[in-house]
């Protein structure tokens, strides 16, 4: 699957109706953004279950504020419409595979006990 280009109207029904969505935030200025990007479009060709889309934090401000993107490029996992990965910079195509096949193997079981924990605690 090639990468998507997501927009403020379709940012939530992709999340939501995809298992797994890795997000590339970038700008079109951003030196490291462009050099990321073959890298990128190379790794989503392998994993076709996972949506790999990129957010153009220029065009979709809204976006990127809303999830406090503050450096690019910025890598963010969803699974199951929880953020499992944050982290600014650009990986190596090993980085970005490992990455890949370690949210795939995540036990989102556990992660969402771990949340429901976590907020009746809260309460």
């Amino acid at each position: 699957m090639a990468t998507v280009e997501l927009t403020q109207d379709s940012f939530e029904s992709v999340i939501t109706g995809n298992d797994m969505v890795i997000v590339d935030f970038w700008a079109p200025w951003c030196g490291p953004c462009r050099s990321f990007a073959p890298t990128y479009e190379a790794i989503s060709e392998k994993y076709p279950g996972v949506v790999f889309a990129k957010v153009n934090t220029e065009v979709e401000q809204g976006i990127a504020a809303s999830f406090q993107i503050r450096s690019i490029p910025t890598l963010m996992v969803f699974r199951e419409k929880v953020i499992i990965y944050s982290e600014a910079g650009a990986l190596p195509a090993s980085g970005l595979e490992q990455l890949v096949e370690q949210a795939q193997a995540l036990d989102m079981a556990e992660v969402h006990k771990q949340i429901a924990e976590g907020e009746a605690a809260a309460d």
